[in-house]
């Protein structure tokens, strides 16, 4: 079974590499994103493998049936980049993994929180110039703060269990409610009353588009003066240019985001010798209460591990699927 990597970094070879003792799979491994650009370079392989960032549209997809390519995997969780509708039509599946590790993600998103909160990142550079002055590092307890979670799929769900053991209140909004949450005194509440009530709010939701900027002037308008934004899901849940506002504004009290909507052609790179031209996330980074982190919040080795076995696992089903039944299966 032969598999065409993109958006490829080191970790991601020797974590699929690591996976295929077997020798089951042949791999290319492409640093590039796939898109229309290199989408003809795509030659006798039965899988493509994307990630966040690679653009599947109708006309990559067009080149991918042409050239014989029989699956979509996506190794992550979030699929708004590839176009469903046109794969279908062109009779290629689509699989991904919905669950590698929700843990991971939560895990980085309370860690965003706490260094925002408490500017620990400040102070470690502070304490390494021998300041140990306290002044401007001044946090508030998260005990007893109402903190909003919009979608309690896994990695929300997860969240909302670590951020109970702070002694926070709990509200949620999610078109299907998690009874177990429920039990363990999570209350869902309509998105204008989280809005209202939430003093850190933090999104787990995917991407459609239905919630594209989900955060946008007027909700943010909504929302409590001093609250906390936190993404860790998709850049395209917040209107950047809104929140950029709010922040001046005072609206926000804080913004930790490990993904921002034009990430492609930042994220996963080594910029350090380079101008970004991007003004927007420039603006951003210049605020003292934003911390960005690029995409990072998957990244543990349970979870790699996770992503590549998940992977291959998908790859080698669906493809002895479509041998067998002669149709490709959708795996979402």
């Amino acid at each position: 079974m032969k598999i065409a990597f993109f958006s490829t970094q080191p970790y991601d070879r020797l974590f699929f590499e690591r996976e295929n003792t077997a020798g089951k799979f042949n791999y290319q491994f492409y640093e590039t994103h796939l898109g229309p650009h290199i989408v003809r370079a795509v030659e006798r392989v039965d899988a493509v493998c994307v990630f966040v960032n690679d653009k599947v549209n109708r006309e990559v997809i067009a080149v991918l049936a042409e050239k014989g390519v029989r699956l979509i995997a996506l190794r992550c969780a979030g699929f708004n980049n590839v176009d469903l509708a046109a794969a279908k039509e062109y009779g290629i599946s689509v699989c991904r993994v919905p669950a590698y590790s929700p843990e991971a993600v939560a895990e980085h998103t309370v860690a965003m929180l706490l260094t925002l909160n408490r500017k620990t990142h400040k102070a470690y550079n502070r304490v390494r110039e021998q300041n140990f002055s306290l002044n401007g590092l001044l946090g508030f307890n998260l005990h007893g703060r109402t903190v909003g979670v919009v979608g309690t799929g896994k990695i929300g769900k997860a969240f909302c269990r670590i951020m109970r053991g702070f002694g926070c209140r709990l509200l949620a909004f999610d078109l299907y409610q998690d009874d177990e949450l429920v039990q363990e005194g999570l209350h869902y509440v309509p998105l204008d009353e989280l809005y209202r009530e939430a003093d850190i709010l933090s999104l787990h939701c995917p991407l459609t588009e239905d919630n594209k900027h989900m955060l946008n002037k007027q909700s943010l308008g909504r929302m409590k003066d001093g609250v906390i934004v936190l993404n860790t899901s998709r850049g395209g849940l917040i209107d950047t240019v809104a929140v950029i506002e709010a922040l001046k504004s005072r609206k926000l009290g804080g913004l930790a985001i490990d993904v921002y909507e034009q990430e492609e052609k930042i994220f996963f790179r080594d910029l350090s010798n380079t101008v970004i031209e991007d003004d927007t996330l420039q603006r951003l980074m210049s605020f003292p209460n934003v911390l960005i982190t690029a995409h990072q919040a998957f990244f543990t080795d349970e979870a790699l591990g996770q992503i590549a076995r998940t992977t291959l696992a998908n790859v080698e089903k669906n493809l002895q699927q479509q041998v067998r039944e002669g149709d490709p299966a959708f795996l979402l």
